[in-house]
């Protein structure tokens, strides 16, 4: 007996394989995701103090002057988005334009400290939920049972699709910015107005040195770059971003335009309503402990909502961004291919989304029920800026080394792809020199640690995957491009 012919199943019937949504979002929802991965009011909270003990009250110059490498780098990665648009973002212009190894540790780093910083996040955003309530943040299990639901909540909403996490990240962080904002506008009231017991503004706070020229650069500079990195997600949702090749590259540099004016404003505004002794002996709820001396236990909540709106909202950037990564990468066979799937229902990469709200569940409740492993924690999160520093000078490089012909052959292109990202590259390679000579050695064996991982995962990639990632041509732009 034959087969009957309907087993035959023709060519033209098989269903193609799943992709990103494209053109879901525009140009300013990619702003607001850059600006929300890098948590502005997190960002403020956690160096309030210590900016201004390190450059003694000149927090403004110090942010605006580490606001110009930022904004090269994110022209750079601009001009590499504009030749090759995907999710793999760095890790691809990387293995390209310079070499397949160097680009996937590259992007092994992108995950790292993605990861590393959403970890960082997390643990902290229930004590601010709970701050909102007046309830104690010290107890174990509120604090788990938070975390677990808002990752679960923003999980979900990175799984559904890319327009509802636009439109819950421009909701989060207009409501975090009004509030964080306007606090700053409220203490620089305070603080020009004389009112009992701030810190008055003094000739230099408009100095890069400091009041009496006793602040740091270098110490300066190392936080404020701690401040600016996530920026870059704006560019990990690229296939999904109308104008996928122009759009996702002006969003990074609109992102880190507008962080730029919200931590200048805040920094300033909110540095000087308490006295220095106050704000360095409350520097661990530095944000929270200003409010409430500007308005009472009422505005400290509020502020306190700002800080739990910022977790939030960098928790499921997080999400979506690290899901990104693992796809695009996926796809060339560096990771397991099942993280490349694509959901037809919801055009997500859901099974690596998953992955990572897994991740960051379990590592949430190790951190917080083991005190030896929250120790192990705290080490790799005191690198994750150096883990980004270290991305943003290799993509830096990338872009100088695929516009070569340009920059050789084209005045405004030598500036632009040269001289500027060789200050950017210089710049941030001295930040990461000066990190290292300052850290302990628990921090550096944490950083050899992680980048001693990426080898090993680079090995089983080359050689238990077999990825044909690792035998890619070298690839630059022409001079005419």
């Amino acid at each position: 007996m034959t087969e009957p012919a309907a087993t035959a199943v023709p060519e033209t019937t098989q269903v193609p394989p799943a992709r990103l949504e494209p053109d879901a979002i525009g140009v300013a929802q990619d702003t607001v995701i850059g600006m929300a991965n890098a948590a502005p009011s997190v960002s403020v909270g956690l160096t309030l103090a210590g900016l201004a003990a390190a450059t003694a009250y000149a927090s403004g110059p110090i942010i605006l002057l580490t606001a110009v490498p930022m904004l090269i780098v994110a022209n750079a990665y601009r001009r590499l988005n504009l030749w090759n648009a995907n999710c793999g973002a760095s890790f691809e212009w990387v293995g390209r334009a310079m070499n397949p190894y160097l680009g996937f540790i590259t992007g092994w780093l992108m995950i790292a400290g993605s990861l590393v910083g959403a970890i960082s996040g997390v643990v902290v955003l229930a004590p601010s939920v709970l701050a909102v309530f007046g309830a104690s943040a010290t107890s174990t299990w509120p604090n788990i049972i938070i975390s677990t639901a808002v990752i679960l909540v923003m999980l979900v909403i990175a799984v559904v699709g890319i327009r509802i996490t636009a439109r819950t990240q421009v909701s989060l962080g207009l409501i975090e910015y009004v509030i964080l904002v306007g606090f700053a506008i409220a203490g620089l009231v305070a603080v020009l107005g004389h009112h009992h017991g701030t810190f008055p503004i003094t000739r230099g706070w408009f100095s890069v040195t400091g009041i009496g020229g006793h602040g740091s650069l270098a110490a300066g500079f190392l936080i404020a770059v701690f401040m600016y990195t996530g920026w870059d997600a704006s560019v990990y949702v690229n296939e999904e971003v109308t104008h996928r090749r122009a759009n996702p590259g002006r969003a990074a540099v609109m992102a880190v335009a507008f962080l730029a004016i919200i931590f200048i404003v805040s920094e300033v505004g909110l540095q000087g309503v308490v006295s220095p002794a106050r704000l360095q002996a409350n520097s661990a709820s530095a944000l929270v402990y200003v409010g409430q001396a500007l308005g009472g236990g009422g505005w400290a909540k509020v502020i306190a909502l700002s800080l739990a709106l910022s977790v939030i909202a960098s928790t499921g950037t997080a999400l979506v961004i690290i899901a990104r990564m693992a796809y695009g990468m996926a796809r060339h066979r560096v990771l397991p291919l099942f993280l490349g799937n694509v959901s037809h229902r919801f055009s997500t990469p859901a099974t690596a989304s998953i992955v990572v709200g897994v991740v960051l569940i379990v590592a949430t409740w190790i951190y917080l029920l083991s005190s030896s492993i929250a120790n192990v924690f705290t080490q790799l999160i005191d690198v994750t800026g150096l883990l980004y520093a270290a991305f943003y000078v290799l993509t830096a490089i990338a872009a100088m080394v695929y516009y070569r012909r340009r920059i050789v052959s084209n005045p405004w292109d030598a500036v632009l792809v040269g001289i500027l990202p060789v200050g950017a590259v210089a710049f941030l390679v001295w930040m990461v020199v000066k990190s290292l000579q300052a850290a302990p050695a628990s921090q550096i064996w944490s950083l050899v640690g992680i980048v001693g991982v990426g080898f090993i995962l680079m090995f089983v990639a080359r050689f238990v995957l077999r990825s044909p990632f690792f035998g890619i041509p070298r690839e630059s732009a022409p001079r005419d491009r």
